[in-house]
């Protein structure tokens, strides 16, 4: 008999222990415990250590860091008709934990599924040259549209990021072409601005000398050392006969 009252007090205090065992709960700092008794809605406790009644209240819990989701590439077709293939990372975290547990089943994957409509639906209405080289403005409007869908269930996104863009080939192959002829084209003009702007010095050189008969021969005479620095050669150089007249007038008035 005694063997029998001492095996249920042991009995009722293994029920007890697990009785408080299930009763007390602990929440990390960077965790919610959502709390349901008899099916409604409490509310959200923690971070710490806090009890429930078991059986009749139940625990979910929420974490409330920043998530990374990546979003497979998506094939889309861009406004101008270039069919692309581009994949993104969206990052969100839970800001009202009741909301994220009781209006939607799955916060996670609702949120990773309206990431890749959204994201389908903003390349069918950008062109494809603003995807390339406007990618910050089609960054925060995804992240606008992706945010005001998942704002009633509770969870924020901050950050959401285009990673790569795949291209056909005939479209790499079109665009490499394209800046080819732009590169040409640049150098050309600079060429061109080159040619003008000697044409315009050698214009205003020549009005210069025009004004300036002496300048004339002076440059003939730096030509000639010029020529005969390179190379021993002979060189046949005219020289202007108003030239002898002054060197003939200048033997006169030293005698």
């Amino acid at each position: 008999m005694e063997n029998l009252f001492n095996i249920t007090w042991i009995f009722l205090a293994l029920v007890i222990l697990s009785f408080l065992a299930s009763a007390i709960k602990v929440v990390q700092e960077y965790e919610r415990g959502v709390i349901f008794r008899l099916g409604r809605l409490v509310g959200a406790k923690g971070p710490g250590l806090f009890l429930i009644i078991p059986i009749i209240d139940r625990m979910v819990k929420v974490d409330l860091r920043v998530v990374t989701l990546d979003v497979p590439s998506q094939e889309a077709i861009t406004r101008d008709n270039v069919t692309v293939k581009v994949n993104a990372v969206v990052f969100f975290r839970v800001m009202d934990p009741s909301a994220a547990v009781v209006q939607v089943e799955d916060f996670k994957r609702a949120t990773w599924n309206i990431a890749q409509t959204t994201l389908r639906n903003v390349l069918g209405q950008s062109e494809l040259d603003d995807l390339l080289s406007n990618r910050e403005e089609i960054n925060k409007n995804l992240q606008h549209i992706i945010d005001e869908t998942t704002e009633p269930w509770g969870v924020k996104v901050s950050i959401v990021e285009v990673k790569d863009v795949e291209l056909p080939q005939s479209m790499q192959r079109a665009m490499a072409k394209q800046a080819e002829a732009e590169r040409e084209k640049r150098a050309k003009i600079v060429h061109a601005e080159g040619e003008f702007a000697a044409a315009q010095t050698l214009s205003e050189a020549a009005k210069l000398m025009s004004v300036n008969p002496v300048s004339i021969q002076l440059r003939y005479l730096q030509t000639l050392t010029e020529i005969s620095v390179e190379k021993n050669s002979t060189i046949i150089f005219p020289v202007p006969i108003n030239l002898l007249e002054k060197l003939s007038e200048l033997s006169q008035h030293m005698e």
